[in-house]
């Protein structure tokens, strides 16, 4: 059985319900789970003004506490519900080839991540991080939708 369960999450609503189930999940199953969370680089796009060092430091901590937060939710779940946890964050522009690198890293056994339903065009633009992971991850990957 599953022993320790990678929990991705980017702070949205679908994400925060999928690391509740894995929580509860790797409790019945006496899992320890693992918080991650990827912080993207921050791409400056402007037209003629050069955007100031002030502002770019500002935009880079804010995107930090925001991944500080979710991660912090994560290990408050964990521990209302005496489920061992440990976190980790890093920083890539390939969110889903980071999570398959920590799960390996971090000796997971199974990943669990929502799956934000885009279909059609917008998947096809956006992408699925989730969809990334399935294609790459020969570590199991449980999808919460």
């Amino acid at each position: 059985m599953f022993k320790h369960i990678l929990l991705p999450t980017d702070g949205s609503p679908l994400s925060e319900a999928a690391v509740r189930k894995a929580i509860q999940f790797a409790k019945s199953i006496n899992a320890r789970v693992t918080g991650f969370c990827v912080v993207t680089a921050l791409r400056y796009v402007g037209c003629d003004a050069e955007i100031g060092t002030e502002f770019k430091k500002q935009a880079e901590a804010a995107v930090q506490a925001e991944a500080t937060k979710n991660l912090l939710a994560i290990e408050m779940a964990a521990k209302e519900a005496a489920v061992p946890c440990d976190t980790v964050q890093d920083k890539s522009d390939q969110p889903y080839d980071a999570i398959i690198e920590a799960a390996q890293v971090k000796g997971c056994d199974l990943i669990i991540m929502a799956s934000h339903g885009r279909a059609g065009v917008s998947a096809l633009l956006l992408g699925s991080e989730t969809q990334k992971v399935l294609t790459h991850s020969k570590i199991p990957v449980l999808v919460y939708r």
